[in-house]
Parts: C-alpha cells; sequence; structure tokens
C-alpha cells in the first residue's frame, strides 16, 4: 500500500479514560508505522499520543467549543497538510470529517463505538446520523453495533467490523509487584474478582453489589471485588454512579468490608499485575438499548491475561467473551444466573481457564488489528 496522509480528529484520546480513549490511541499509533499520521484532539492530550504523530490540540470543554475550533483546525489542515483521508475516532467528529472530506474531495472513514450510533437524541439523529451514513466507510467495533448502523439506515456495503485490540502478548508476569499488592491490601488467602472501567449506570456495578455479591460471598466467604476505575469527570454519559453510593449499598448488605477501590491506574505494570492476580473479572453490564456496550474491551484484557470473564449477553460483549472458553455469558439482567455463573467459574480449574483465555485473546492481537485497517485503507 502507498504511504498516506491521514487526519484523525476526536475527542477520545488519553489521558481521559475509558475504551474509547485507549482504542483510538491506538487507531492513531497502529496507522503511524505505515502512514502518516495528522492527529486533532483536545490539547490535554499532547503528551500522551504516540510519538510518530503530529498532533494538533483545541481545548477540550465545552464541547460546542471543540467542535466548532476542531471544524475550524480540520479546515485549516486540509488546506495546508493536504491530507487523503479523514477519520473520526467516534461519531461525535464524523459530521467534521466527512463533510470537509466532502468540500475537499478525499475519502472519510468513522469508527462507531455504540452509543455514537444508538443515540435517540433527535438533534444527533438529525445532524450527526446522516453525516455518518454520507462517510465512505463506516468502521463497526462489534456485530451489535453493526446492526445499529444497519436500523439506523446506513448501507450495508459501507460496514465493516474491526474489532478493538489487545497487547498481546501481555506484559510479562512481574511477580514483585503481585506480591506487593497482595501485602498492601491483604489478599492473601482471597478469592478476587476485579472490575474495570468507569463508574457509569451502564456498567451495572451498583446492582451486582446489591443483587449477586451478597450470595457470592455467602456462598465463598473470602471473596473481594477488586473496583478498578472513578466516576470520570469528563464523560459525555450523565448516568454515573459512584464509590459512595457502592459502598453504600455494600453497607445495607453487610458487604462493605468486601469491597476495595483503588481508583484508575494509569501504570500498565501495575494494572497488569492487577489482571494476573485475579480469580476473576466481573463485567455485569446493563442492558439499556439507547446506552450499549459498543464492545468490552477489558474482557478481551482480562483473557490477555488468563483470566476470564463473567458478564452479562448484551451488546457487543457477546464478541468479546466466548462461553465456556474465555469466561460465560449470562442473560441480560439474570443476576441469579450471574451469581452462579461467578461461584462456578471461581471453581473451575484455574490452569485450563488461562489457557483458553490465552488462546481466545490471541485473535485480537493490535499487529491484526493494523492489517485489518491497512484492508480498509486499500480498498477505500
Amino acid at each position: 500500500m502507498n504511504k498516506k496522509k491521514i487526519l484523525i480528529v476526536t475527542r477520545n484520546l488519553p489521558p481521559l479514560i475509558g475504551g474509547m480513549e485507549r482504542l483510538n490511541w491506538h487507531i492513531a499509533d497502529e496507522l503511524s508505522h505505515e502512514n502518516e499520521i495528522l492527529l486533532l484532539s483536545h490539547k490535554d492530550a499532547q503528551n500522551t499520543a504516540p510519538q510518530n504523530c503530529n498532533f494538533y490540540g483545541v481545548r477540550l470543554n465545552p464541547l460546542p467549543l471543540f467542535l466548532i475550533t476542531a471544524f475550524i483546525k480540520t479546515f485549516l489542515i486540509c488546506v495546508v497538510k493536504k491530507p487523503d483521508i479523514l477519520f473520526a475516532g467516534s461519531g461525535l467528529t464524523a459530521p467534521i470529517t466527512v463533510l470537509l472530506a466532502k468540500i475537499f474531495r478525499i475519502k472519510s472513514i468513522v469508527y462507531i463505538h455504540g452509543l455514537d450510533i444508538a443515540t435517540n437524541h433527535w438533534l444527533y439523529n438529525t445532524i450527526w446520523i446522516p453525516m455518518i451514513r454520507a462517510a465512505d466507510r463506516i468502521i463497526a467495533n462489534s456485530t451489535p453495533t453493526q446492526d445499529i448502523c444497519l436500523r439506523k439506515g446506513i448501507p450495508t456495503e459501507k460496514i465493516c467490523i474491526i474489532y478493538p485490540g489487545v497487547t498481546y502478548p501481555p506484559l510479562p508476569q512481574d511477580n514483585e509487584i503481585i506480591e506487593s499488592i497482595r501485602e498492601k491490601y491483604h489478599l492473601h488467602d482471597k478469592k478476587i474478582l476485579i472490575s474495570v472501567g468507569r463508574l457509569t449506570q451502564r456498567k451495572g456495578l451498583n446492582e451486582f453489589v446489591a443483587l449477586a455479591l451478597p450470595n457470592i460471598i455467602k456462598n465463598i466467604p473470602n471473596t473481594v471485588l477488586v473496583v478498578i476505575g472513578d466516576t470520570p469527570s469528563q464523560s459525555l454519559n450523565k448516568n454515573l454512579q459512584s464509590k459512595e453510593l457502592i459502598l453504600e449499598t455494600a453497607a445495607k448488605h453487610d458487604i462493605a468490608g468486601h469491597i476495595l477501590f483503588v481508583g484508575n491506574i494509569s501504570e500498565d505494570y501495575v494494572l497488569s499485575s492487577w489482571y494476573y492476580l485475579a480469580d476473576i473479572h466481573v463485567f455485569p453490564v446493563k442492558h439499556i438499548p439507547d446506552d450499549p456496550e459498543g464492545f468490552g474491551m477489558v474482557a478481551i484484557e482480562a483473557a490477555a491475561h488468563g483470566t476470564p470473564t463473567v458478564a452479562f449477553a448484551t451488546g457487543g460483549i457477546v464478541d468479546a467473551v466466548q462461553n465456556n472458553e474465555s469466561g460465560y455469558l449470562v442473560e441480560k439482567n439474570d443476576y441469579t444466573s450471574f451469581t452462579q455463573a461467578t461461584i462456578k467459574a471461581l471453581h473451575r480449574d484455574e490452569q485450563n481457564w488461562r489457557r483458553n483465555c490465552c488462546d481466545f485473546s490471541a485473535q485480537f492481537a493490535w499487529s491484526k488489528f493494523e492489517k485489518k485497517l491497512i484492508k480498509v485503507l486499500i480498498g477505500i
């Protein structure tokens, strides 16, 4: 493939925290191996952006100002740098990339994550959805996201699925860090459940603590739930939960001593060590049609470390967990079955679990993600 000049426009980049942010970082990084990448995002992302990208920043907030200034700067970059492709990192920036791609007679690609196509807000449906439809190529992050795109009137021939990737093989197991974590948090002889991600209503952690965790602890009293993540401060989704709410719920069931909040973790080796340390990754995402889970990158990250996931079969999670191999998928919102599946998983042979998880996650390696992206670029 001839080297292309690609301008990626996205609001979702670290240090903002979330799966979309990590994915957009990797899109820029993977494409930069064979192409010239121009990356436009919020100013705070400059220090953590991939090194091989030419970065352009605008203010993150308020959102209308971000969109206006991003449009103006994208226009100027197109005039000066003359990119071959405009790439929207989510549906949010699709109007910017698609409209300017039409004006400058170049190609446009939009990566869709789930919520950015499923929302039923009248303004979004009036402006954003038609712009997404007009893109030259739409990449969906899962089979359910593709189905939503089709229901929104996006032509089948424009859509392809590229699942988010994972670092595989993962960072090597650092027993010194793992042991220091055990000591710090008194986790010797504990069965460890981890939840990794932002505390939003969709993630369903408060409901899990109320409706599943008490019975899990009743059956396996040395169980501890470790919560990695926090309530997001910059999220566009305002349906949030909080540490205080979850602890209040736990106190009502007399299990507050079985929950450990460690906050957001930015150090890769530390987060990797938690995955290695955990027995099970729990992913009790609620089924909310207007707020779907697009994929579930954390389930793949857990699997890469040999850690299985127990999750509700909703949204793109059905693509991120292979039932009976990398974990268990449970009928959505069935907390009794979720409890039983978690207890079953904790009793299952650990060695077989870890081997099956690693085998499943290998297909999501970033190197394979890059090849799929390149294939889209060639075909556009």
